[in-house]
């Protein structure tokens, strides 16, 4: 009898255990987009391209599938133009969009995760580092098809987790990163809710490369007095540290310049980045889950507090 309860008790238990871990981001499902927005198909997602559009009109699929509501100024898309500035080229005005999808839990204040979405495309636009890189397709896996992939299912976990968190969320895929910034800077200076509601945003930039000697890097430490409390308890077999500065190459740096705290996952540089080898095929996928863990548990570290306050890094 004692056995059979036992028994009933381990089946319930890892019942439970399975239904809470359903939840979490799952290697797979990062695979899924990543092999979809980094594939031939999407010619490397250069902004201003038909590939570039079918990008963004993937991740405004996903949001619409985890129920999220639009946010940006026409249904999820926030459409600005962009300008290449680093090469000449005779199409140097593109039109593209951010994708903006908000998740509306009845708070007063709203925490931002964001990931940019385009690449290099066919090697015209400036940026790329391979020898002759007209003509060749930038798959752009871990530039920044990880990011996205990162960003679409934290949208996952955090709307389908039954829980009714202390804050919003606005989800953010930014265009024209590539080009300078230029999608988070149309963002923050025509925001589709007022910045003062923000309570910090974070960024995913290349999440895919982990090297367990060094570990995925988080920028933004210095940027609130909350931070070091925040990252007290976390804990994760993916290793991690961290660095003050709140600014950088990657959006992030558009929220920080308006003072508001930020955060910056990123695996580092390698031998691929802006070369046409950045491919779906040479992503970790286990780590980038792993590196995922860590940004929930700091997410809901924070959501224990007051709105943060910015400090800026010296």
């Amino acid at each position: 009898m004692i056995l059979r309860s036992m028994k009933n008790y381990l089946f319930f238990f890892c019942f439970v255990c399975q239904s809470a871990f359903a939840q979490l981001p799952a290697p797979d499902q990062l695979s899924k987009h990543v092999y979809k927005l980094a594939s031939d198909k999407m010619q490397g997602r250069g902004t201003g391209s038909k590939e570039n559009q079918k990008a963004a009109g993937y991740v405004a699929a996903q949001f619409k599938k985890y129920k999220l509501q639009p946010k940006g100024t026409n249904g999820f898309y926030q459409p600005f133009t962009a300008k290449v500035r680093r090469v000449v080229v005779t199409d140097s005005l593109r039109e593209t969009n951010n994708v903006i999808g908000f998740l509306d839990n009845g708070a007063a204040n709203t925490i931002v995760i964001g990931a940019h979405f385009d690449h290099l495309g066919l090697g015209r636009q400036g940026s790329s580092k391979a020898e002759k890189p007209e003509g060749q397709i930038h798959n752009g896996a871990d530039d920044n098809a990880s990011g996205v992939a990162g960003l679409l299912e934290l949208a996952r976990y955090f709307s389908k987790n039954d829980v009714k968190e202390p804050y919003n969320f606005l989800f953010i895929a930014f265009g024209a990163e590539e080009l300078g910034l230029l999608g988070s800077r149309h963002f923050v200076n025509n925001p589709t809710l007022p910045l003062e509601k923000i309570n910090f945003m974070t960024n995913m930039d290349m999440i895919g490369r982990y090297d367990a000697s060094r570990g995925v890097g988080i920028g933004g430490y210095g940027t609130s007095d909350a931070w070091p409390d925040i990252f007290k308890d976390v804990k994760s077999d993916t290793k991690f540290f961290t660095d003050k500065a709140g600014s950088g190459g990657s959006d992030h740096g558009s929220f920080y310049a308006k003072k508001i705290p930020v955060l910056f996952f990123h695996t580092g540089g390698h031998d691929d980045y802006h070369k046409p080898t950045d491919d779906p095929e040479k992503i970790d996928y286990n780590a980038a889950a792993g590196i995922l863990g860590i940004h929930i548990q700091l997410i809901e570290n924070a959501m224990k507090l007051p709105k943060l306050t910015f400090t800026t890094v010296i």
